[in-house]
């Protein structure tokens, strides 16, 4: 079966990027480039299933705002 997942790209201070998985609570990695980011959350993600065991619910993406505030 094929599922697909919403997957939220940063890049941290450090200049990694890093990969989370919103519908996947604790599914996240980080990677020096792109490519290797890809691959490393594409096994993440099935990591996350397999000992999850059940069906997450799906969630549908809506966006993505930035917003500043003055602190």
């Amino acid at each position: 079966m094929v599922r697909a997942f919403n997957v939220i790209i940063e890049r941290d201070s450090e200049g990694y990027y890093v990969a989370s998985v919103p519908e996947l609570p604790g599914c996240h990695t980080q990677a020096k480039s792109l490519d290797t980011l890809m691959r490393r959350i594409r096994e993440a993600i099935e990591l996350c299933l397999e000992v999850e065991g059940q069906e997450p619910e799906p969630r549908e993406f809506v966006g993505v705002q930035r917003l500043l505030v003055e602190i």
